[in-house]
């Protein structure tokens, strides 16, 4: 499908946080300050609600993925395909902060293709032995190595410089991970567990949504209610697919139209929130 594209994001955040009109009269030294000072304390709550949410997504991806790779050692190969994709969520909803170390994310989360055959890890890694071979047998070193690699990431969280254009650009380039990837299914191409990401995704999107409303609210209400107008109506979409309490169906049982539906909803969904740079100006 047609990759979103995401114009002038950057641009528009610049004008709004630095551009002026000529005829705009020049505030006092004073004005100035207070109102930089309301605005960094807004922005502040954002980024610590933010950092705070990708560190317990992360802290339970750590404990999930812990269980995971204890099924795979053990050779449990239904046990290890059932805890899979929902490990996989708490990442997918983190990928912001996940995808900041350049050196870990392909390491954890590379498909087969994206980085050379003998560095390929992973969960995707692991993913193609549980379902396209059937076994776990020679994948323990796979485990072990992305049990490390998950503690790793852990680890390193507290370091990221979480900033407002960071979570901006983030919640945009969320959706266009599911429009590249996900809805593709090229994603999980062994499991078919896609919609897992994709919900994951949107997940994590909605997030940094909720974190800058009540200052887009102020901005610009109407951009901010079709933004949560079309989240939920992508949800109600998402639902659907749901397989009672074993999570999602398989994305192979999605029918072209279903398929390009969601889509539309993706679409419709992203030109809203590309405007979510409104939230940060004056």
């Amino acid at each position: 499908m047609k990759q979103i594209k995401i114009v002038s994001l950057l641009t528009l955040t610049g004008t709004l946080l630095f551009g002026c009109s000529a005829g705009q009269e020049e505030k006092k030294p004073e004005q100035e300050t207070k109102s930089q000072a309301v605005s960094q304390k807004e922005l502040d709550r954002i980024t610590d609600a933010y950092r705070e949410y990708a560190i317990e997504e992360l802290d339970q991806f750590v404990e999930a993925t812990n269980g995971f790779v204890k099924a795979v050692k053990a050779g449990d190969v239904e046990k290890a395909k059932s805890l899979y994709a929902p490990a996989r969520m708490h990442y997918e909803r983190a990928e912001p902060i996940a995808e900041s170390f350049a050196d870990l994310d392909p390491k954890i989360d590379a498909r087969k293709g994206d980085v050379p055959e003998k560095e390929w890890t992973g969960y995707h890694r692991i993913e193609q032995g549980l379902w396209e071979k059937n076994t776990t047998k020679g994948y323990e070193g796979y485990a072990d190595q992305l049990q490390k690699d998950v503690h790793i990431l852990r680890g390193k969280v507290e370091t990221v410089d979480i900033t407002p254009d960071l979570l901006v650009t983030g919640a945009v380039d969320l959706l266009n991970e599911v429009s590249t990837s996900k809805i593709t299914g090229e994603e999980d191409r062994y499991s078919h567990t896609d919609l897992y990401d994709f919900v994951a995704n949107v997940d994590g999107a909605k997030k940094i949504y909720e974190l800058f409303k009540p200052s887009l609210d102020k901005k610009d209400a109407k951009v901010s209610g079709q933004i949560k107008t079309r989240f939920d109506n992508l949800y109600a979409l998402l639902h659907l697919y749901k397989d009672g309490d074993k999570g999602y169906v398989a994305y192979t049982k999605l029918r072209e139209d279903q398929v390009q539906e969601l889509s539309r909803a993706v679409n419709e969904l992203a030109e809203p929130l590309s405007q979510l740079g409104i939230a940060l100006g004056e």
